[in-house]
């Protein structure tokens, strides 16, 4: 496929630019998650590849989201069987990655902004969704959302109706991405949610008192603090954990290794 610029906003910057970032003390054994099957439910696999990058297995099905790094980050993974994007920034949506996957056959869910910046040639494989519209594939339906910024001063970084948060639903279990966000009213609303990945990383997107004030109210079984490598700054997990269960300690946050170069 003919190369095509993609669009590098300040939050690939933010990867390189806070490499010398504190280090948070946390989990570092602590590299996937898995829930076991049964007759009734597939097994469900976690695999943090970095920053916003993930690996979800469910059964049979492997779902990628925000897939960058090349094809040297998903070594040893499965294939993909569906790619989710959420934004148009460098951290998020990488070309060169998707064309060294060689996943001709894996099905993509990008909001337009992202579509309208792959080649042709992926155009087969894309379901376009916007905030508020849905999409079953491979009996997964995929639901998206809002994410955007609320700051005055971050408002250019993601702009309303640009990118998507998702909802994943996988059987009975609801997972939930949040994107790039602010702790939107959206994100205060939702119900129903299982395992929710949640960003705190500044000038993009919030602090963790925020993000645990959102987590607070609208109350996930799980939650996973991601994509927390701000400029100059690594977010405090650790501190978004305290909050979450000094208010609620039925909360159960889960610290995975989301930057496994360790150079933060």
């Amino acid at each position: 496929m003919k190369k095509k610029y993609i669009p590098v906003f300040c939050c690939l910057s933010a990867l390189i630019a806070c490499k010398e970032g504190p280090k948070n003390e946390q989990n570092k054994t602590d590299t996937t998650v898995i829930t076991q099957s049964s007759d009734e439910v597939p097994s469900l696999k976690i695999v943090p590849i970095e920053h916003a990058t993930a690996i979800i297995e469910w059964g049979d099905i492997t779902i990628y989201i925000d897939p960058v790094g090349g094809a040297a980050a998903f070594k040893g993974q499965k294939r993909a069987d569906l790619i989710l994007i959420t934004d148009i920034h460098g951290d998020h949506l990488s070309l060169e990655t998707l064309e060294e996957l060689d996943n001709g056959v894996a099905k993509i869910i990008a909001p337009r902004a992202v579509a309208e910046l792959l080649p042709k040639e992926f155009t087969p494989l894309i379901d376009v969704l916007n905030n508020g519209e849905s999409k079953e594939r491979f009996g997964i339906l995929v639901e998206a959302v809002p994410m955007y910024n609320l700051r005055e001063e971050a408002l250019n970084f993601h702009k309303k109706g640009r990118g998507n948060g998702y909802i994943i639903n996988l059987g009975p279990q609801r997972l939930y991405f949040s994107g790039d966000t602010e702790d939107i009213p959206e994100m205060r609303e939702l119900t129903n949610i299982d395992k929710a990945f949640i960003c705190m990383n500044l000038p993009y997107t919030m602090t963790e008192e925020s993000a645990a004030d959102a987590v607070l109210q609208f109350k996930p079984r799980q939650v996973y603090p991601y994509h927390y490598r701000g400029r100059p700054n690594i977010s405090d997990v650790n501190k978004f954990k305290a909050l979450v269960n000094a208010s609620d300690p039925e909360i159960e946050v889960v610290l995975l290794d989301w930057y496994p170069d360790k150079s933060y």
